[in-house]
């Protein structure tokens, strides 16, 4: 088999693998028949990288001329992260305000390096106001603290600061409601890198469809701020094995950063 033919029975498998773990997410029991493929896929070779470049050195890729990232990067940013709270108030700008406990609007150090951005706030975020507090939060939390840093060293925010009920995927009034606050909150920290965890926070940020599974480990850009897209938490709460390319994805935010690498064995 050529290799371009090899390259895109690979991508096929990817995306099959991608496509069931958003079934699962959603709920969806697969069969017998189905758990088998995705066995089959998960041990198909991966796909050629498109350079021969090491990511650590591949240039971010900007996002094509239509699919540029939403918002007006050349307006004053707000003086803080306080003035931009205090805009959103009590905020009913979409559907979700009526549904929510408490507004998610973020948390972290102001002027940090690095910004990790979810999806949107859970059951226990909707109840205590805070990002990334439930299982997938304390997941995330040791992730950083695998960087070598502390949770207030960073940023953490989501696409919505309200919870869609039954967790379900952001509708696109919702996303374009937060959008602007996003921008703003990013405006005012001038972080050096953004990691975008898991499909929603990646394709919202980077105005794409591609697959989560095809973007991880490569750098892109939002507006001028190198973006790394990776897999959610949540996600690796059920899939083990995607623990390491994460961790792979994160050291290559550390040698961007110029962090300390971990030494092998600890």
């Amino acid at each position: 088999m050529a290799g371009e033919d090899k390259d895109q029975l690979a991508q096929a498998m990817s995306e099959l693998v991608d496509s069931v773990s958003r079934l699962r997410d959603l709920g969806r029991r697969l069969t017998a028949r189905e758990e088998k493929l995705v066995l089959l896929a998960r041990q198909a070779p991966k796909p050629r990288p498109a350079a021969a470049k090491s990511a650590a050195k591949a240039k971010p890729q900007a996002a094509a001329d239509d699919d540029r990232p939403r918002g007006d990067w050349t307006i004053a940013a707000p003086e803080s992260l306080e003035a931009v709270r205090a805009e959103m108030g009590d905020c009913h700008r979409c559907k979700l305000g009526a549904g929510r406990k408490n507004l998610v609007f973020g948390e972290g150090n102001p002027h940090a390096e690095l910004m990790f951005i979810g999806e949107a706030p859970g059951a226990d975020e909707d109840r205590l106001g805070r990002p990334f507090v439930g299982r997938a939060g304390d997941l995330l939390t040791k992730m950083i603290e695998a960087m070598g840093k502390r949770r207030d060293d960073v940023y953490i925010a989501n696409i919505l600061k309200s919870r869609p009920p039954e967790n379900r995927d952001p509708e696109p009034d919702e996303v374009a409601a937060c959008e602007p606050f996003l921008l703003k909150q990013i405006q005012v920290i001038r972080p050096k890198v953004i990691v975008a965890l898991g499909r929603i926070a990646v394709q919202n940020l980077l105005q794409t469809k591609t697959p989560i599974s095809q973007l991880r480990g490569q750098w892109r850009l939002y507006h001028d701020i190198k973006v790394m897209p990776t897999f959610h938490p949540a996600y690796l709460l059920r899939n083990e094995a995607g623990k390491k390319p994460v961790w792979d994805d994160l050291q290559q935010v550390m040698r961007e950063l110029g962090w300390s690498l971990p030494r092998k064995g600890k």
